[in-house]
């Protein structure tokens, strides 16, 4: 059995009566074609290319059920271009030269060739390596389709030789738009079965689906079916009867699960509460690992919030033992709490700031040794070395400030953490101002009279 197979006959699966509706239905024209007007729309780019029959290869970047194959099908339908999906779950590196063998000899009598790999984020860096050679001489065009960024799933050499297009979810009213033809198509969709939805049923399945063409049929094949077994029109309750839950956009490991933890981060630092616990919801209603948000939120705490209210801190950490202790969904309530404090709690970066300093001035000059005076001298060898010589117990002292240096030589005054006005370090800038004049003054003591 052969991995490749040509696109099928029109109308061969298509209008399988047991084919899945999103099947039945999938767009055969550009003009049937909903959605991704940024691309596709008069004088846009890939309009241009497909419409001068000269689409180079290219990767088609978006979200499940937003067209990314029907696109690829369209264009090679579109240019008169044979066309072959690959397997990547079951395709090698064999498999990939003999492919390209066949399309080099059809190169050789004139016909073009179109490759589509679906998830092409799949391949590793050999098997996407094979392509290479044929896609620069143009013996293939490859049109790739992925729901990962490709900047990290696609190696660079063939990505440089791709033009990279970004699908876009659909808009609600776009699913309405698809579900409405689906219901009335007799040819293709539902139309035989007489089947009518209100309005208010075709938004609830384009809320749930998210964007999601393929979910979004899918929804409402089942709901026909439901409601034509009851004799009934398909509404809002025999909708949620079929979708049971919303699905969520959303990958552990990809750049969704970066997105919402980066939306979930800045919602807080900006002191948007509301926000706040949308983005955690979103991110547990989804199935994050709850471990994962309660490191963050702790974070969160450390950097944007600090020692402007310290209590962030053992109350996020908090957080994290009551998820360990009580699990999901009764600890989820703990980091949304954590949440929502981070978010109204008073922000400063100014000890975060401060450490990157430190860190930047240890790796940008040389370590100077300890003073002699703030070091221990617990042998006589090292008194007499001047270990601890000059050492000011600041117990013993005026104030509890000993006159004396504590940085090294070369960093003789030099200041790193600024305490801001926000929450507690309004007070410890007050004591870092308390402390520099209670020096001064003893400073100004030492110094002989003119």
């Amino acid at each position: 059995m052969s991995l490749f197979s040509q696109i099928p006959e029109e109308g061969t699966l298509k209008k399988a009566r047991t084919a899945p509706l999103a099947e039945r239905m999938r767009p055969r024209t550009l003009e049937e074609y909903v959605g991704q007007e940024q691309l596709l729309g008069p004088g846009m780019p890939l309009r241009m290319e497909i419409e001068r029959d000269d689409p180079g290869s290219m990767i088609l970047w978006g979200p499940p059920g937003v067209g990314k194959t029907t696109l690829a099908k369209i264009i090679a339908e579109a240019t008169q271009a044979s066309f072959i999906e690959f397997s990547a779950v079951l395709g090698g590196i064999k498999e990939i030269k003999q492919v390209m063998a066949d399309a080099e000899k059809a190169a050789g009598f004139g016909s073009r060739t179109i490759l589509f790999i679906d998830e092409i984020h799949r391949f590793n860096k050999a098997q996407q390596d094979a392509f290479l050679p044929y896609v620069e001489r143009g013996t293939i065009r490859l049109i790739g389709a992925t729901t990962e960024n490709p900047s990290f799933e696609v190696i660079a050499a063939l990505l440089s030789r791709c033009r990279v297009y970004r699908l876009t979810p659909l808009t609600e009213e776009q699913l309405i738009q698809l579900l409405k033809r689906a219901l009335a198509d007799k040819g293709r969709g539902l139309g035989a079965m007489n089947v009518n939805a209100d309005d208010p049923a075709l938004e609830m399945m384009a809320s749930y689906a998210s964007g999601d063409a393929r979910y979004a049929y899918n929804a409402l094949e089942t709901s026909a079916k439901l409601a034509a077994e009851s004799h009934t029109a398909i509404t809002r309750e025999v909708v949620q009867h079929a979708l049971q839950q919303r699905v969520l956009l959303y990958d552990k490991q990809g750049e969704e699960h970066y997105n919402l933890i980066s939306a979930l981060h800045k919602s807080v630092r900006n002191s948007d509460a509301d926000a706040s616990l949308y983005w955690l919801g979103r991110m547990l209603q989804a199935g994050e690992d709850r471990m994962y948000v309660a490191r963050r939120l702790v974070r969160m705490a450390v950097e944007d919030i600090g020692l402007a209210a310290p209590e962030a801190l053992r109350l996020t950490l908090a957080a994290r033992d009551a998820i360990d202790f009580l699990g999901s969904p009764e600890g989820d309530l703990a980091l949304a709490q954590a949440a929502v404090y981070l978010a109204l709690a008073p922000k400063s970066n100014a000890l975060y700031t401060a450490y990157g300093e430190v860190t930047a001035e240890i790796e940008a000059h040389r370590a100077e040794p300890v003073p002699l005076h703030l070091r221990n001298a617990p042998t006589p060898l090292m008194e007499q070395f001047g270990y601890g010589e000059g050492y000011q117990y600041a117990h013993d002292v005026e104030a509890g400030v000993a006159d004396m240096e504590c940085m090294p030589d070369n960093l003789r005054g030099r200041e790193f953490y600024h305490p801001r006005a926000q929450g507690r370090e309004k007070l410890l800038a007050q004591r870092m101002d308390e402390i520099r004049s209670i020096r001064a003054a003893k400073q100004a003591a030492k110094k002989p009279e003119p």
